[in-house]
Parts: C-alpha cells; structure tokens; sequence
C-alpha cells in the first residue's frame, strides 16, 4: 500500500481520520501531563468512554436507520432514579436494574411509535420525550438525588481484574451491536431503510417495525447508561445525563455514521467515543475552563458534519 492510497482511505474513512486524532491526543497528553497514565486516571478514562460509548451505540442505529434520538440524556437521569427508587422500595437491586432499563426501553417504544404510526418528525418526538422524562425525573424525586449503593451500584463503580465493570460491558456490547448490525438480516434492514426507505419497503422490509426496533435499543441503552452512571456516583441526581445527548451524537458523527442515514460503522461509533472521552480528559488534566469543553464538542460536531458534508459532495460530483 503506497503513501497515495493511504492518504486516499485516511480521507474517504472518517473513523481512519478520528483514531488518528485519538492516538495524537493520547500521544499529547503522555508528554504534557504527568498524571495521564496513572492507573487511576485511565480508569477514569474508561469509565468516561463507557458510557458514552453504550448509549452512542444505540444512537448509532438510529441515525443509520435515518432518525434521531435526542431523548437520551434525560433517559439517563430518569433510569437512573427509577433504579435506585425500585430497588430502595422493594430491597431488590435486580429490580431496580429490570426498572432502570425497562423504562429507558419504554420511552425508546414510545418514540418509535410515535414516529412511524403519527408520523411526528424523529426531531421533533424525541425533543418532547427529552423534556417529558426530565420532568419526570425531577417530579417523582422532588428534585432531591437518590441515594444509589447498593450491589446493582457495581456495575457502575466496580471492576473485574482491574478494569471497570461498565468498560468489559462496553466491549461486550459493541461485539455484540456490531454483529447484530453486519451479520443479521435485521442489522441489514437498519441500513437499507436509513439509506431509501421507499426502496426498502417496495423490497418488502417492514419500515415501521425497524425504526420502532432501532429507538427502542436506544433507549434501552441509555437506561443501561443511567444505571452505570448512578451506580458510579452511587448517587441518582434526576439531573444526571444532562448535556449528554451532545457528547453522545458527537461520538456517532465522529464515528463515521452519516447524518442522512444509510452507512457508518458501530467499530467508528466507539473511537469517536474514545476521543470525546479523551478531550474532556484533557481540558480537566491542562486545567483548561469547564466552559471551553463545550464549546470545543460543539466546534467537533460542526467540523465533523461539514466534512461529511463535502466527502458526500465529492463522491457525487
């Protein structure tokens, strides 16, 4: 392989391009902070990327189904509560794990339903669901946290031969988004309605059904997500996950998945992920303002949509 041909895949791939800005953050950060590979700051590391990564998985499927979820941060708060109120009230924590996914699964449903049977814009239906279950979260709280420690509280704060529990189940479940999205006839259905679903319906795949499918991982996941970050913090604020939407589709984008539907790659998904995980990482090592997080992840998502812009534009022309 010669220097054009490298150059041309770094170009046409975006995730080529974002694991190559991730290995020069880390390069960067061995050299300028003394503190970056300790143990216990690449556990801190990790533990950022996972969840992240988790809920982006499912964000993943469904902008390649063509949609958007932009409910997912406030899934996260309200799981997390709903977790730690279940199993406080029933002394069960499996509970409380049944109850934290099983109502970031239900308002994934919901979204799916309310876009493929009333036709609401995904925009649109997940920016209500998003203030709805905020709403939610702060009601039957009050407001006040949650206190969250109990053994289902692993899952978020423990480890297993000295990595993070939430780290294996981000590798688990990335292996297993991953096979679902290449090697099962559903995971191929994900890509053909993202990319045309009018061809994809007169192909006989059942639309509605795929769409409602890739929303309610979504959730699911990002009530995985609410669990892992309550138990970390072994505390379930209703605010937890705020903001997280952004990080979350700034990951996807990086990734590669393209914003129209149709491609991207679940392996991208997770290095987009990384490198979110890693820049925030660094403003908190450099002792750079909290304030110049935000505004550089907003300046990554513009940047990284314009490129996908003119890639998209070049390959037509």
């Amino acid at each position: 392989m010669n220097a054009a041909t490298v150059i041309r895949f770094v170009r046409t791939r975006r995730e080529a391009t974002v694991l190559a800005m991730l290995i020069l953050v880390f390069l960067g950060l061995t050299f300028t902070s003394e503190f970056f590979l300790t143990g216990r700051n690449l556990s801190n590391v990790a533990r950022q990327i996972s969840v992240v990564g988790i809920v982006a998985l499912g964000q993943a499927l469904v902008i390649i189904a063509g949609g958007i979820d932009l409910s997912v941060g406030s899934v996260i708060g309200l799981s997390a509560v709903t977790g730690a109120i279940v199993s406080a009230t029933t002394g069960m924590p499996s509970l409380g794990i049944v109850g934290a996914i099983g109502i970031g699964m239900a308002i994934g449903f919901t979204n799916g339903v309310l876009i493929t049977k009333l036709r609401i814009n995904p925009f649109i239906t997940t920016l209500g669901t998003l203030s709805i279950a905020r709403g939610a979260a702060l009601l039957i709280t009050n407001g006040n946290p949650q206190r969250f420690d109990n053994w289902a509280a692993f899952l978020g704060y423990g480890k297993i031969g000295g990595l993070p529990v939430q780290f294996i189940l981000l590798v688990a479940l990335t292996i297993l988004v991953w096979l679902f999205a290449t090697r099962t006839r559903w995971g191929r259905n994900v890509y053909a309605v993202g990319d045309n679903a009018r061809a994809a319906r007169l192909a006989g795949i059942d639309v509605a059904k795929t769409r409602i499918l890739v929303f309610t991982v979504s959730g699911s996941l990002a009530g995985l997500g609410g669990l892992l970050l309550g138990g970390m913090l072994t505390n379930a604020n209703p605010n937890l996950g705020l903001g997280y939407e952004l990080d979350v589709i700034a990951a996807v984008i990086l990734g590669g998945v393209a914003l129209a539907g149709g491609r991207g790659s679940i392996g991208g998904v997770v290095i987009g992920a990384a490198l979110i995980g890693l820049l925030r990482n660094a403003f908190v090592l450099l002792n750079v303002s909290g304030y110049w997080q935000t505004i550089t992840i907003g300046l990554v998502v513009i940047l990284a949509v314009g490129a996908d812009s003119l890639n998209r534009r070049s390959e037509e022309d």
